[in-house]
Protein backbone atom coordinates (compact mmCIF):
# COMPACT_ATOMS: atom_id res chain seq x y z
CA UNK A 1 0.00 0.00 0.00
CA UNK A 2 1.46 3.37 -0.94
CA UNK A 3 1.46 6.47 1.26
CA UNK A 4 -0.88 8.21 -1.13
CA UNK A 5 -3.68 5.69 -0.72
CA UNK A 6 -6.13 6.48 2.07
CA UNK A 7 -6.27 4.21 5.08
CA UNK A 8 -9.93 3.25 5.03
CA UNK A 9 -9.91 2.25 8.68
CA UNK A 10 -8.63 5.69 9.77
CA UNK A 11 -11.09 7.45 7.47
CA UNK A 12 -13.95 5.36 8.87
CA UNK A 13 -12.87 6.15 12.46
CA UNK A 14 -12.59 9.85 11.63
CA UNK A 15 -16.04 9.88 10.02
CA UNK A 16 -17.55 8.00 12.98
CA UNK A 17 -15.98 10.54 15.37
CA UNK A 18 -17.35 13.48 13.34
CA UNK A 19 -20.76 11.79 13.15
CA UNK A 20 -20.82 11.38 16.95
CA UNK A 21 -19.86 15.05 17.40
CA UNK A 22 -22.57 16.17 15.00
CA UNK A 23 -25.18 13.99 16.75
CA UNK A 24 -24.12 15.43 20.10
CA UNK A 25 -24.38 18.98 18.73
CA UNK A 26 -27.80 18.20 17.27
CA UNK A 27 -29.04 16.89 20.63
CA UNK A 28 -27.77 20.04 22.38
CA UNK A 29 -29.51 22.26 19.82
CA UNK A 30 -32.77 20.33 20.23
CA UNK A 31 -32.53 20.67 24.02
CA UNK A 32 -31.83 24.40 23.65
CA UNK A 33 -34.84 24.80 21.35
CA UNK A 34 -37.07 22.94 23.82
CA UNK A 35 -35.82 25.18 26.65
CA UNK A 36 -36.52 28.30 24.60
CA UNK A 37 -40.08 27.10 23.89
CA UNK A 38 -40.62 26.22 27.56
CA UNK A 39 -39.31 29.60 28.75
CA UNK A 40 -41.45 31.41 26.17
CA UNK A 41 -44.54 29.54 27.41
CA UNK A 42 -43.66 30.36 31.04
CA UNK A 43 -43.16 34.02 30.14
CA UNK A 44 -46.50 34.07 28.32
CA UNK A 45 -48.26 32.64 31.39
CA UNK A 46 -46.52 35.12 33.71
CA UNK A 47 -47.49 38.01 31.46
CA UNK A 48 -51.10 36.83 31.29
CA UNK A 49 -51.16 36.57 35.10
CA UNK A 50 -49.66 40.04 35.42
CA UNK A 51 -52.30 41.61 33.16
CA UNK A 52 -55.07 39.66 34.86
CA UNK A 53 -53.95 41.00 38.25
CA UNK A 54 -53.65 44.52 36.84
CA UNK A 55 -57.20 44.50 35.45
CA UNK A 56 -58.63 43.01 38.65
CA UNK A 57 -56.84 45.65 40.77
CA UNK A 58 -58.54 48.31 38.66
CA UNK A 59 -61.94 46.66 39.21
CA UNK A 60 -61.67 46.40 43.02
CA UNK A 61 -62.68 50.03 43.68
CA UNK A 62 -65.82 49.44 41.60
CA UNK A 63 -66.96 46.58 43.81
CA UNK A 64 -65.98 48.61 46.90
CA UNK A 65 -68.25 51.45 45.78
CA UNK A 66 -71.15 49.10 45.04
CA UNK A 67 -70.80 47.55 48.50
CA UNK A 68 -70.53 50.95 50.22
CA UNK A 69 -73.64 52.20 48.47
CA UNK A 70 -75.61 49.05 49.38
CA UNK A 71 -74.65 49.46 53.05
CA UNK A 72 -76.38 52.85 53.07
CA UNK A 73 -79.70 51.81 51.55
CA UNK A 74 -82.51 52.94 53.88
CA UNK A 75 -84.41 50.10 55.57
CA UNK A 76 -87.68 50.97 53.82
CA UNK A 77 -85.97 50.53 50.40
CA UNK A 78 -84.12 47.28 51.10
CA UNK A 79 -86.96 45.19 49.61
CA UNK A 80 -87.13 47.43 46.52
CA UNK A 81 -86.73 45.51 43.24
CA UNK A 82 -84.19 48.01 41.93
CA UNK A 83 -82.01 47.55 45.01
CA UNK A 84 -82.37 43.77 44.74
CA UNK A 85 -81.22 44.05 41.13
CA UNK A 86 -78.12 45.99 42.17
CA UNK A 87 -77.42 43.37 44.85
CA UNK A 88 -77.71 40.67 42.18
CA UNK A 89 -75.23 42.51 39.94
CA UNK A 90 -72.76 42.81 42.82
CA UNK A 91 -73.14 39.11 43.62
CA UNK A 92 -72.62 38.18 39.95
CA UNK A 93 -69.56 40.45 39.79
CA UNK A 94 -68.09 38.74 42.88
CA UNK A 95 -68.80 35.28 41.42
CA UNK A 96 -67.07 36.26 38.17
CA UNK A 97 -64.02 37.46 40.10
CA UNK A 98 -64.04 34.18 42.06
CA UNK A 99 -63.99 32.22 38.79
CA UNK A 100 -60.87 34.19 37.86
CA UNK A 101 -59.22 32.95 41.07
CA UNK A 102 -59.90 35.97 43.27
CA UNK A 103 -60.89 35.46 46.89
CA UNK A 104 -61.71 37.84 49.70
CA UNK A 105 -59.36 37.88 52.69
CA UNK A 106 -61.08 36.88 55.94
CA UNK A 107 -60.90 39.61 58.53
CA UNK A 108 -63.31 40.10 61.45
CA UNK A 109 -62.46 37.92 64.48
CA UNK A 110 -59.39 36.56 62.65
CA UNK A 111 -55.90 36.76 64.10
CA UNK A 112 -54.19 39.90 62.77
CA UNK A 113 -51.72 38.89 60.04
CA UNK A 114 -49.57 41.71 58.61
CA UNK A 115 -49.13 39.64 55.45
CA UNK A 116 -52.88 39.92 54.80
CA UNK A 117 -54.10 42.85 56.87
CA UNK A 118 -53.12 46.51 57.08
CA UNK A 119 -53.85 47.91 60.54
CA UNK A 120 -55.40 51.36 60.25
CA UNK A 121 -56.21 51.76 63.95
CA UNK A 122 -55.92 49.93 67.26
CA UNK A 123 -58.37 49.53 70.13
CA UNK A 124 -58.18 48.04 73.58
CA UNK A 125 -59.56 44.54 73.95
CA UNK A 126 -62.27 43.48 76.37
CA UNK A 127 -59.84 41.43 78.43
CA UNK A 128 -61.12 38.08 77.17
CA UNK A 129 -58.33 37.61 74.63
CA UNK A 130 -54.96 36.16 75.64
CA UNK A 131 -52.33 38.81 76.36
CA UNK A 132 -50.48 39.99 73.28
CA UNK A 133 -52.95 38.43 70.83
CA UNK A 134 -54.19 40.86 68.24
CA UNK A 135 -57.53 40.22 66.57
CA UNK A 136 -59.25 42.04 63.74
CA UNK A 137 -62.30 43.80 65.17
CA UNK A 138 -63.56 45.61 62.06
CA UNK A 139 -62.95 45.58 58.31
CA UNK A 140 -62.68 49.04 56.79
CA UNK A 141 -61.85 47.88 53.26
CA UNK A 142 -61.87 44.38 51.80
CA UNK A 143 -58.61 42.68 51.01
CA UNK A 144 -58.23 40.35 48.05
CA UNK A 145 -55.97 37.52 46.97
CA UNK A 146 -55.39 36.16 43.48
CA UNK A 147 -54.24 32.60 44.02
CA UNK A 148 -51.48 32.89 46.62
CA UNK A 149 -50.69 36.54 45.85
CA UNK A 150 -52.15 39.36 47.92
CA UNK A 151 -53.59 41.88 45.45
CA UNK A 152 -54.74 44.26 48.15
CA UNK A 153 -54.32 44.03 51.91
CA UNK A 154 -57.48 44.32 53.97
CA UNK A 155 -57.63 47.61 55.86
CA UNK A 156 -58.68 46.74 59.40
CA UNK A 157 -59.11 47.92 62.96
CA UNK A 158 -57.22 45.72 65.41
CA UNK A 159 -58.15 44.81 68.97
CA UNK A 160 -55.29 43.96 71.32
Amino acid sequence: MSNKEPNYKEVAEQLAKENAQLNEALLRERADAMNVRRRAEEDKLKLAGFYKAMVIRDLLPVIDNFERSLKHVPKDLQKNEYIKGIQGVVKQFEQTLEKLGLKRIKTVDEHFDPNLHEAVSMEEGDGNSPAGEETVSEELQSGWMLGDEVLRHAMVRVRS
